[in-house]
């Protein structure tokens, strides 16, 4: 059997960190008898597992999707499920079904109640079992696309959660620090790479992704199923590990690396990362911030514009989901995003107008201080890169010997301070943009004369403006982020506005409509 887990019943599913756990009461509670099974578990657990085996696939996905969640709002509000020891003689102690149990065992503990350390480590271990198993074993089955993002998606965000937590020294007990040190192999950073990475490269994912290009393959045209009766485990499990080497490399700030990783998803395109609606927003969430922090600001509209226009036309098709308050909040950290993007890179001829109106709506106004590179702009900058950020980790361990202290932060702060440097670089370069906005051509003495400034500092900054408005792209090759371009012939310059790239099939669509049309009217027309 094979992997598979929910973690959009919890209210934080694809959110970075902050969920349900956060706030919710330690694990204390003096009724819980994790060996009591109550009738509707005893029925839930025996129907899955025979689902399972049968591989119904929209069973599975109905059980997982709405009956655990029922049950869990109903039976285990604050205290955790049954024991897998307690639920697994009605499962014919199959192995693979109590690892599958266990997954969701621990990631309803970690949205409902808030986890010892004993049970991060006990999660961890549960998941090396349960991929040691995808990846060595033979696995025999079809799990909806929902549960193994989620079981991709809930891995990484516990690593998270644990570096975080282990970061905050300062209010560690002495068995907490010596339990540390004992399991320091959990949740390291190469072991998380590592499981990720031998995914993808034993479902053959990326080889399966270049033949679909040829034709060869129908692993999007049939969402990763395996219509034929064998197993979608291993390949979707791959294909979402891909999306998770981007989540976890943004949160090292490794921007350039997790893009790499998510090269072989074509995400101008519709495709399996779509069929789950988490799945695309934590996608197209940490390409378009990954994209911003490398400059590519065009990349990172386009792609913003895009998920935040599919929010907006189907947000209300989730009302009813758990997801639905993360769905919320990522849209408003994108916007956020969006208004930094088009702040440092004003190309609003990218953004559709739906999505403008929001923008505008949301921080128009801040976004118009924000041109003003003052002491109150660099404020906004800082508050809103803060607001939409990943929730940043640094995954090494701390040091025993020395005084313990919070680290917490360090990584986050980091991030910012580099961010906020580069906001401060483009302070020269918005003055520069305003004057070119307005000529065609004007020579050098006059611009550094309205500059204030003497022409080789205008030439410096001339060619600081083109630096910062050229970014690499994936290809290795250099792009543009300017709406507008210049260059210098002798002691003038000329400048380019960019112009959007007339969309000529749609010119000769009309014409095509407005000819057939004239010759229909001819038709009509009776000749003598």
């Amino acid at each position: 059997m094979a992997a598979a887990y929910e973690y959009d019943d919890a209210p934080g599913n694809y959110d970075d960190g902050h969920r349900q756990s956060q706030a919710a009461q330690p694990l204390a509670d003096a009724g819980y008898d994790p060996n009591f099974v109550p009738d509707p578990v005893k029925s839930f657990v025996a129907h899955l597992y025979r689902h399972i085996r049968e591989k119904n696939v929209y069973e599975i996905h109905q059980m997982y999707e709405t009956s655990f969640q029922t049950l869990s709002d109903r039976l285990f509000k604050d205290t955790p499920w049954p024991s897998v020891e307690a639920v697994a003689h009605y499962v014919d102690n199959d192995h693979v079904f109590c690892l599958l149990y266990r997954e969701m065992w621990f990631r309803h503990l970690y949205a409902r109640l808030s986890p010892t350390l004993k049970q991060r480590i006990d999660s961890w271990d549960n998941y090396c079992s349960l991929f040691q198993v995808v990846l060595h074993g033979v696995v025999n089955m079809q799990l909806p696309n929902q549960w193994l993002w989620d079981m991709v998606d809930e891995f990484v965000y516990q690593f998270q959660s644990f570096c975080q937590y282990r970061a905050k020294m300062k209010s560690k007990t002495e068995q907490e620090i010596a339990l540390l040190r004992q399991h320091d192999q959990a949740w390291n950073v190469y072991g998380v790479l590592n499981f990720l990475q031998a995914l993808v490269e034993k479902s053959m994912i990326i080889q399966i992704l270049d033949q679909e290009k040829e034709g060869l393959e129908q692993f999007t045209a049939t969402d990763g199923y395996d219509y034929s009766g064998g197993s979608n485990v291993l390949k979707v499990l791959g294909y979402f590990s891909m999306v998770g080497l981007l989540r976890v490399h943004c949160l090292l700030g490794d921007y350039q690396t997790g893009l790499k990783c998510l090269l072989p998803i074509d995400i101008s395109q519709q495709g399996v990362y779509t069929s789950v609606i988490g799945s695309h927003i934590t996608t197209i969430y940490h390409y378009g911030f990954a994209n911003l922090m490398l400059r590519r600001y065009v990349d990172a509209i386009r792609e913003f514009n895009k998920i935040l226009l599919y929010i907006y036309k189907t947000k209300q098709y989730h009302q009813k989901s758990p997801q639905y308050e993360q769905i919320l909040k990522k849209n408003e950290q994108m916007y956020a995003l969006l208004a930094l993007c088009l702040s440092l890179c004003p190309q609003v001829k990218l953004v559709d107008e739906t999505v403008n109106s929001q923008l505008r709506e949301k921080y128009g106004e801040k976004m118009l201080r924000m041109q003003r590179y003052d002491d109150e702009a660099f404020v906004i900058y800082d508050e809103l890169f803060s607001y939409a950020c990943p929730k940043f980790i640094t995954p090494s361990a701390p040091s025993f010997e020395e005084p313990l202290v919070n680290y917490n932060q360090d990584a986050y702060r980091l991030q910012l301070k580099l961010f906020l440097y580069e906001v401060k670089q483009q302070q020269l370069l918005s003055g520069v943009r305003t004057f070119l906005k307005v000529y065609s051509t004007i020579s050098l003495a006059k611009l550094a004369n309205y500059m204030e400034v003497d022409e080789p500092t205008l030439r410096t900054i001339l060619m600081t403006y083109k630096h910062k408005t050229h970014a690499i792209d994936t290809d290795g090759k250099i792009i543009s982020n300017a709406d507008i371009d210049f260059f210098v012939d002798d002691d003038m310059i000329h400048v380019v506005e960019s112009k959007p790239a007339k969309r000529y099939g749609d010119y000769f669509l009309r014409q095509i409509v407005k000819l057939e049309s004239m010759m229909n009217d001819m038709d009509r027309v009776k000749l003598e």
